[in-house]
């Protein structure tokens, strides 16, 4: 038996990762704040609560960057860099999902669902809370509420995984398991998995 009833994950910094040098580079050649601007919370708030789209958020941060065709090529550029999945992970994930049910839940855009079926995880997940579906984004501690109530599980037999330590602290307040995620190892060892 494992210590939890349900694993709740973070999708971005856990599963799926960016090519962070790329983004570094886009930066550097174009002379633009760009990671600033991108993840400013007036820019992106509204776009992972369901209140605009990817596209009219990237529209926001060419315009916070001078609007020019300079600014919107940055952007774009910045869109495109390569992402992909952690295979141990993924791995350490499916194996948690022989004992219980494995939720995503991540703070995304309307494109999320498109990343997903990218990366052959359309079906991965027992059931994905969107921050954009559900209208409310971590560490807001609702989001937390639905995910558990989703897993059919009560907060405190939920494990929650997230690279964010302001959304680890949030679901410790409703008494879920929280781990901070840093490296495999840390979601290895708090899986408690039978070898």
């Amino acid at each position: 038996m494992l210590p939890f009833d349900a694993v709740l994950t973070d999708f971005d910094g856990v599963l799926r990762h960016f090519d962070h040098a790329a983004q570094a580079s886009i930066e550097a050649r174009y002379g633009l704040p760009l990671m600033k601007t991108a993840f400013d919370p007036a820019f992106i708030g509204p776009a992972t609560i369901g209140r605009a789209t990817e596209a009219q958020w990237a529209e926001s941060v060419a315009v916070a960057l001078g609007g020019d065709e300079r600014a919107r090529q940055a952007v774009a550029e910045f869109m495109d860099i390569r992402f992909w999945v952690d295979d141990e992970v993924r791995a350490l994930l499916a194996r948690a999902q022989q004992y219980v049910p494995v939720i995503l839940v991540t703070n995304a855009m309307d494109t999320l669902e498109g990343h997903l079926d990218l990366l052959g995880l359309t079906y991965f997940a027992d059931d994905v809370v969107s921050s954009h579906r559900v209208g409310v984004a971590k560490p807001d501690p609702r989001i937390y509420a639905i995910a558990a109530e989703r897993a059919g599980v009560p907060p405190e037999r939920c494990l929650f995984v997230d690279d964010r330590l302001a959304n680890v602290e949030a679901a410790r307040e409703l008494g879920m398991t929280a781990v901070h995620y840093c490296a495999l190892a840390d979601l290895a060892s708090a899986l408690h998995l039978p070898d």
